[in-house]
């Protein structure tokens, strides 16, 4: 039965081709039917194998139901990056709130001091050994008494250091436009209100590092960034923030955009504020909005 079975498999047969009018033969070939199964498999294999390739090295895998388009798979990647910034941005946050409710609750841990972190003087002054004579003490009286009559001295005395160091750099006007209300015209309005549209870019005065960039129920969308010599300026009310907390912007760069949001906010304006060691000054003084 074997032998029979063997011998069906190696018969040989010919496949001929012939004309419809003079059945002339075009072509013939003979196979054996193990042979022909062997060149089916093998057609069907390559053919396989040159479908999967233009499907998966070719543009035609997007007409297929279901596989994304390129323009699918950019959004993919873009919408994957936005929620990577999104989950920083959130642990910067949590972070800051931690710090807040650390002050808030005096929960700040003591620093601990050392010899190393203490200069001490080397030749201290012993101010108690010092005597002075009774001519030092009149000419002392009478340099006073001069002082009190010398106008210059007296003007000179009321002047802030902050303001000469101010007068002598330019600050950058954040935007352009007409105040809408000066500082400290109602309680508590430590700046100035620039009207000015909706979007209206907003730029910073010096250059500085951001430290508070963030969303407040009462001034909404509010940055804060610390310059030298102690000084900080804010703007308040924007529609978009632009810089993350510890960025460092350089005089006249984009920090914001004006907006109208918080609940303090009654129209599209700027709120901006000048502080100098924890004092609010008059931005006026110092810059020209028009």
């Amino acid at each position: 039965m074997a032998d029979k079975n063997k011998s069906k498999l190696l018969r040989k047969l010919q496949i001929a081709v012939f004309a419809d009018n003079s059945y002339e033969q075009l072509f013939s070939l003979q196979l054996t039917p193990l042979s022909l199964v062997v060149v089916i498999g093998v057609s069907s294999l390559l053919l396989i194998v040159s479908v999967t390739f233009l499907i998966a090295f070719t543009s035609l895998r997007e007409y297929i139901p279901g596989y994304p388009t390129g323009e699918e798979r950019r959004m993919i990647s873009e919408n994957f990056r936005r929620t990577d910034s999104i989950a920083e941005a959130l642990v910067i946050r949590d972070k800051m709130l931690s710090n807040i409710r650390e002050v808030l609750a005096d929960e700040i841990p003591e620093v601990a001091f050392n010899h190393d972190s203490i200069k001490i003087s080397r030749t201290p002054v012993q101010i108690a050994a010092i005597k002075t004579s009774e001519a030092d003490s009149i000419f002392r009286a009478q340099v006073e008494a001069e002082e009190n009559f010398n106008v210059s001295a007296s003007e000179a005395s009321t002047t802030s250091p902050i303001d000469t160091r101010l007068e002598m750099m330019f600050l950058f006007p954040p935007v352009k436009g007409i105040i809408s209300q000066s500082y400290g015209e109602r309680n508590g309005h430590w700046g100035v209100d620039i009207a000015v549209p909706d979007g209206t870019i907003v730029t910073a005065v010096l250059d500085g590092t951001v430290i508070f960039s963030e969303w407040t129920i009462e001034t909404g969308f509010v940055v804060a960034i610390q310059h030298n010599n102690e000084l900080v300026s804010v703007y308040k009310h924007n529609s978009k923030v632009l810089k993350r907390v510890g960025t460092h912007v350089t005089a006249g760069e984009v920090i914001a955009l004006s907006g109208n949001s918080g609940e303090l906010s009654t129209g599209p304006h700027l709120h901006f504020e000048l502080w100098y060691s924890g004092v609010p000054l008059n931005p006026e003084n110092y810059i020209s909005f028009n």
